[in-house]
């Protein structure tokens, strides 16, 4: 099934494709030259409800340069399904494919193996939107695995503030999805709370049932229950305790959960749950959130802007290189983003892209963050957003920064 990449034609195909040739106003060097950017998200699974939209971000960039680039611009989107195995049969599709760099996976567990087991070894260069454990950052990956959020060892000190200053917790549990991305964002929430963590709890995806968790982790009575998951078994899990327990306890969720279709689903306004994510807080984040209404007829969510920085630094760090090359577009990534140069902005990528061409030095100033890259391919700063959920969604109630 062939998807054309047409402004205003809201996507959404599985497994698509499509070529546009952008040629227009913006000169420079390099114009017949073809930018293969693959797209790689959880369009269906635990992680359906929000890697549709993290997918629109990843294609906003390409949307915006039709006719303002004399660059050819090739994309295609793959599913990861939610699950490493499916992932890497996509991830496959797209290195088949001959996509030097790809924007994606989201779930950290799919971009651990997708990594490792057909990005590295086949020199592909993969900048996730979304993916946040730890783990992420020593993979021995030879310069090729990149991200625009911050890891999750960052969002451990967050909810352990938020645990703290907002509800004078002195003891806490947490509940926690049973792969890298739950465990590890748990040890992290573990190691910074200055209080005591009574009960450790870890539970399956897709579950019809998670009351023996929930009666886990309540079981010492605890300030506070931190939950670490996605919305597909959220769903079940936040039912269950509504229909078991009286709804007061203090819970913090984290950014898998962080749905403004969430209180809907359970059924309940869920006021007594905060939660944190990082947030879109970068120079061009009104641009970007303008666009993104304007293209999809929707408010962007979580990781949507973080998904528009991935594909941009990618397609600037292609132009940088000459060569639709892996290992050369992973030498441009910090080059093109980091401080130093002229300033990029998502309003002024097509320009980027030909001082890119040209050998200008450049600096991306993103949607979701000044996109300062360390040398492990994570964020040197980020700006986390604290919610509060209601019987409308959620809303946003405090915001905390984090630099190096």
């Amino acid at each position: 099934m062939s998807y054309n990449i047409d402004r205003r034609d809201v996507l959404k195909g599985i497994g698509v494709s499509g070529t546009v040739a952008l040629a227009g106003c913006a000169g420079g060097g390099g114009g017949a030259r073809t930018l293969s950017q693959g797209i790689l998200m959880p369009l269906s699974g635990g992680l359906g409800n929000l890697g549709q939209p993290i997918r629109d971000g990843a294609v906003l960039p390409i949307r915006l340069l039709e006719g303002e680039t004399e660059f050819t611009i090739d994309s295609q989107v793959e599913d990861t399904q939610t699950d490493p195995n499916a992932g890497q049969t996509a991830a496959s599709s797209l290195v088949d494919a001959g996509y030097p760099a790809v924007t994606g996976a989201a779930g950290s567990e799919v971009t651990i193996q997708v990594a490792e087991n057909v990005f590295i070894p086949n020199n592909v260069v993969a900048c996730s939107p979304a993916s946040t454990s730890p783990a992420i950052t020593d993979l021995d990956d030879n310069n090729l695995i990149w991200r625009t959020p911050p890891s999750d060892a960052l969002q451990g000190q967050v909810l352990a503030q938020v645990a703290t200053d907002n509800e004078g917790a002195e003891t806490a549990a947490t509940m926690y999805v049973n792969n890298s991305y739950g465990q590890a964002l748990s040890d992290s929430f573990v190691s910074a709370f200055d209080g005591t963590v009574q009960n450790e709890v870890s539970f399956p995806k897709g579950a019809s049932s998670y009351s023996s968790q929930l009666s886990q982790a309540l079981s010492d009575d605890p300030d506070i229950v931190v939950v670490v998951g996605y919305p597909e078994s959220g769903v079940q899990l936040f039912r269950d305790y509504y229909s078991e327990y009286d709804g007061e306890t203090p819970f913090l969720v984290t950014d898998g959960l962080q749905d403004s279709d969430l209180p809907s689903d359970v059924g309940n306004a869920m006021t007594n749950v905060q939660g944190s994510a990082p947030s879109a807080a970068g120079p061009g984040r009104d641009f970007f959130t303008t666009e993104y209404q304007n293209e999809f007829d929707a408010e962007p969510g979580v990781f949507t802007s973080q998904a528009f920085d991935a594909t941009a630094v990618c397609l600037l760090a292609n132009a940088a290189a000459g060569e639709s090359s892996g290992p050369a577009i992973a030498e441009q990534m910090q080059a093109v983003a980091n401080p130093g140069g002229e300033e990029v902005t998502p309003s002024t990528l097509a320009d980027g892209l030909a001082m890119a061409a040209e050998g200008t030095e450049i600096q991306y100033q993103g949607a979701s963050s000044p996109v300062d890259f360390d040398e492990n391919g994570d964020l040197r700063a980020a700006t986390y957003e604290v919610f509060q959920f209601n019987e409308d969604g959620y809303e946003a109630t405090d915001t905390i920064e984090f630099s190096a």
